[in-house]
């Protein structure tokens, strides 16, 4: 019996400690909450991070992903205080922060280029930077990654706003070329120059026909937009960055392959998207072709990924009105700037050049005392995985 009672107690403290242990191991498992601060309201350019939570991503990394939007200066505020911990920020807002003391770190590069650049009808003659000389230029203000785009671009053909005629217009391009109300406009290239086509197709542009589009990427490598931590986090949880950016990558890579697939995941985050019982019924289709294409061209490089998008496209247009795809086009565009060989890594170059511009501009008092401090390449996963 004293035998019989030893062996009761020795089996009921082997259950309680491995009933304790794996307590403690889900709770270690649960996710824990993090907070990514993006700007403006739920869009479509957003989708790899709805991606990455639909198809459980950021879970699976240990991370229960809490979304919140606002303006740009203030997130970053939020992450350089630790109240929120990631963020998708634009290079100049990091570079004029670091130089208030502001201590974030921009650790990986979404945007590999610049999204802004400047527009114009065909019928303007304006065929060249140069010839904006004198004419009246749209701009959405003096502020923000459209202005140093703009700076950046006349800079870089040797010229300064003083040799436009530069009117702020606010976020109005579509309507305000459409009436004639200026020549050009600083514009977002992933959008505004595809309002404009689709409302020229449809003869609602005035006399425009076609626009022309001069991206500030075919003339400098400045830094766009990233995600951005703070120096604390990347000191006392860098697996947790690594994990975080892990999880983005994965998504992103998977937007960039297949964008039918990442349109219909975005459906329940962004409400305003356009989506008919038709549309959805050909992307599912399409999400499945691509997805067998996938398998059998698992090495694919930007050119034949973006030739994928335009046939992909191209059977579209076929089939729906192009103010269905409005959001699906901008999405394709949105892509090709996000594409490359190596997604997420920033240059040292780059930096540099976006510091010079905001230093030009006045945004910026003076040069960081260590630009490198600014950025680090460190948390990007293997290329072999994503």
């Amino acid at each position: 019996m004293i035998v019989r009672n030893h062996r009761r107690l020795g089996l009921l403290t082997a259950f309680l400690l491995t009933f304790l242990l794996s307590g403690i191991v889900s709770a270690q498992e649960t996710p824990s909450e993090q907070t990514l601060f993006m700007t403006y309201v739920p869009n479509i350019q957003f989708s790899p991070v709805y991606v990455g939570l639909e198809k459980g991503y950021f879970a699976e990394a240990g991370i229960d992903l809490v979304l919140e939007h606002g303006d740009e200066p203030l997130g970053v505020d939020l992450i350089a205080a630790g109240e929120h911990q990631f963020g998708l920020i634009s290079g100049e807002q990091l570079l004029t922060a670091r130089g208030r003391g502001r201590p974030v770190v921009f650790v990986y590069e979404w945007f590999q280029r610049y999204p802004v650049g400047v527009v114009t009808p065909l019928e303007s003659g304006i065929e060249s930077i140069p010839d904006l000389a004198g004419r009246r230029v749209g701009l959405p203000g003096r502020f923000g990654a459209s202005y140093s785009g703009l700076t950046a671009l006349l800079s870089a053909n040797g010229m300064t706003e003083q040799d436009i005629d530069l009117q702020e217009i606010g976020y109005n391009a579509p309507e305000v070329i459409c009436v004639g109300g200026v020549d050009a406009a600083v514009v977002y290239i992933n959008n505004e120059p595809l309002q404009i086509e689709n409302r020229a197709q449809q003869g609602d542009c005035g006399d425009v026909t076609g626009v022309r589009v001069f991206p500030v990427s075919d003339a400098v490598d400045m830094v766009s937009n990233g995600i951005i931590t703070n120096e604390v986090i990347i000191a006392e949880q860098p697996e947790l960055v690594a994990a975080f950016i892990g999880a983005f990558d994965h998504a992103l890579h998977d937007v960039i392959d297949n964008p039918a697939e990442a349109y219909l995941l975005s459906l329940t985050h962004v409400e305003s998207l356009p989506i008919s019982d038709a549309l959805h019924e050909a992307l599912t289709t399409m999400t499945a072709d691509q997805a067998a294409w996938l398998a059998d061209n698992p090495l694919t490089d930007p050119a034949s990924r973006a030739a994928r998008r335009a046939e992909l496209l191209s059977q579209l247009k076929a089939d729906f009105d192009v103010n269905e795809l409005i959001q699906f086009e901008v999405l394709l565009a949105t892509i090709d700037l996000w594409d490359a060989d190596r997604l997420g890594l920033t240059e040292a170059t780059s930096w540099t050049l976006t510091q010079d511009i905001l230093l030009q501009m006045g945004f910026m008092e003076a040069p960081l005392d260590s630009l490198e401090s600014a950025f680090t390449n460190d948390f990007l996963p293997p290329m072999n995985e994503g």
